[in-house]
């Protein structure tokens, strides 16, 4: 029988059941290491389909008799009673949660997280030189050029931002980050790329999902 439910929400909504307990220990034992994993993310979703969102997670009781409120406080530091529109449950607790965010790896052709590219292109040896281009992350480490993609141009910047502080906060010293280059300097990177073999129209493409509509 299940008792509660591990759920995420998004922008207020129930978006997915993560997982179902029978005891409430269990419940919060997992949900705690959810918690976890999420504090140390590097590059969380803050915007889908080009519209700004916020994640949460909660534990539900399966059950409608709320014996203690729950509240959530907003940025503005005001503090508000949650309520769920299902009968027969109760929100016993809820959290922030960064869920990860996923870049683009153009030469792979594939979606990877930003442990998978610090890993893989930002080994300690040798000092690399992180840019961005439009809403591409260009890689430079002596001769060896890779670029990538994320949603928009404010996504590539928050991109390098989150990097850079993940970097500074472990004390990592390897690599220069550059986010405004020059008009002649940005023209020689796009035939460095192009010479590369990377597609023009990709280098100057600025958005991988539609904007927002004004």
């Amino acid at each position: 029988m299940v008792n509660y439910i591990v759920v995420l929400f998004k922008d207020k909504l129930k978006k997915k059941i993560i997982n179902k307990f029978v005891t409430l220990k269990n419940a919060k034992d997992f949900y705690g290491k959810k918690l976890l994993i999420s504090n140390d993310v590097i590059f969380e979703v803050v915007v889908e389909n080009g519209h700004p969102c916020k994640y949460e997670i909660g534990i539900i009781e399966m059950s409608s008799k709320q014996s203690v409120p729950v509240y959530v406080i907003d940025e503005m530091g005001r503090s508000s009673k949650v309520k769920l529109e299902d009968e027969g449950m109760t929100l016993l607790q809820i959290s922030q949660y960064k869920k990860e965010e996923t870049i683009f790896d153009i030469q792979r052709d594939k979606k990877i997280l930003t442990q998978e590219f610090i890993k893989r292109y930002l080994k300690s040896d040798g000092l690399k030189m992180l840019s961005v281009l439009n809403n591409k992350i260009l890689v430079q480490n002596d001769d060896t050029l890779n670029l990538f993609s994320c949603k928009n141009e404010d996504e590539s910047s928050r991109f390098l931002d989150c990097l850079s502080s993940y970097f500074f906060k472990t004390k990592r010293g390897d690599c220069l980050f550059i986010k405004d280059y020059s008009t002649p300097q940005r023209k020689y990177l796009y035939s460095l790329l192009e010479a590369k073999g990377y597609d023009k129209k990709v280098l100057y493409r600025k958005f991988t999902t539609y904007p927002p509509s004004i």
